[in-house]
C-alpha cells in the first residue's frame, strides 16, 4: 500500500512544539483537541481524522515529530531553524500572537557596567531559545559575530539569569520582546542594559513535516488557517493567545530547509 495511502487512513497529528515556556501536555490537551475540532470543520475533513499534541520539551516534540502520523507542527522561529533542515518542514502560515504580532524583536541583555558585545568571549548565553544555538548565533544575533567560545545554554529560570547578570557572573541573558518589555519592571533593571537587539524574526510558524500530508490536504489546511480569526480571549485561538494565521514571510536571510 503506498505510503500517502497509509497516512490517509491514520489520523493526521499536528504537533505544537513549545520548549522553554511554561506549560505542560496534560494541562493543554483540552485546548489540542478544540483546535483539532476547528481544523476539522474549516477543512471539512471527517471526524476524527485529525488530532493535536503539545510537548513543552525539543527532545519530547522532536520524538513526536518522528512519528509518521505528525504531518504539521505549530513551533517557535527558533525551533524552526534548528532543525528545519533535518525534520525537512515546509512553512505554511506565520502565527499573529496576540500582543506582539507576526513578527518580534530578541534583546541581549548584560550588566550595565559590563561586557560589550565585541568582549563577549567567555560568556554564557542564557534563553528560552537556548536550545536553538543556530537560531541565536546567526539570526537574533548574527549581526555580533560571537565568539567561537560564547557559550549558548536553555534556561526557562530568566529572572534567576538576570540576577546572575547583576552579581557579575560572565553571563548575558537574551529575551524575547514579551521578557524584554517586562525588564523595566524589575527592581534591579538600572543594573542592566540591552546590548544588542535582533531584527525582525517571525514569532512562530505552522509548517508541513517532511511531506508526509499530500499536496491537496496541505492546501486545504492551508486555506482553513488563514480563514481562522480569533473574536475573543476565550475562543480556541484566543485561548492559545493567537489572533490570526498570515502567509509566511521569512527572513530574507533565513535558510530554506
Amino acid at each position: 500500500m503506498p505510503m500517502t495511502t497509509l497516512l490517509m487512513a491514520a489520523v493526521a497529528t499536528l504537533v505544537f512544539c513549545a520548549p522553554g515556556y511554561p506549560g505542560g501536555a496534560d494541562d493543554a490537551q483540552p485546548l489540542m483537541d478544540q483546535f483539532a475540532k476547528d481544523t476539522i470543520a474549516s477543512t471539512g475533513w471527517s471526524a476524527g481524522s485529525f488530532a493535536a499534541v503539545y510537548d513543552p520539551t525539543e527532545q519530547g516534540g522532536l520524538a513526536k515529530l518522528g512519528n509518521a502520523d505528525s504531518v504539521v507542527a505549530f513551533m517557535p522561529y527558533a525551533f524552526y531553524v534548528q532543525h528545519g533542515d533535518q525534520l525537512h518542514l515546509t512553512p505554511l502560515a506565520e502565527a499573529d500572537v496576540a500582543g506582539i504580532g507576526t513578527e518580534e524583536r530578541w534583546s541581549l541583555v548584560g550588566a550595565a557596567a559590563g561586557a560589550t558585545p565585541p568582549a563577549l568571549a567567555g560568556y554564557t548565553i542564557l534563553s528560552v531559545a537556548g536550545y536553538a544555538p543556530d537560531f541565536v548565533r546567526h539570526s537574533a544575533l548574527g549581526a555580533l559575530n560571537l565568539p567561537a567560545d560564547v557559550k549558548i545554554e536553555a534556561s526557562g529560570q530568566l529572572l534567576s539569569a538576570l540576577r546572575r547578570v547583576v552579581a557579575g557572573e560572565k553571563v548575558v541573558v537574551l529575551l524575547d520582546q514579551e521578557q524584554a518589555v517586562a525588564l523595566p519592571t524589575l527592581p534591579f533593571a538600572a543594573q542592566l542594559k540591552v546590548l544588542a537587539q535582533s531584527p525582525p524574526l517571525p514569532v512562530a510558524l505552522v509548517v508541513a513535516v517532511d511531506s508526509r500530508l499530500p499536496a491537496p490536504r496541505a492546501k486545504a489546511f492551508q486555506t482553513a488557517l488563514l480563514k481562522m480569526k480569533s473574536t475573543s480571549d476565550t475562543d480556541t485561538l484566543g485561548s492559545l493567545r493567537l489572533k490570526r494565521f498570515v502567509l509566511p514571510q521569512l527572513p530574507a536571510h533565513a535558510d530554506k530547509p
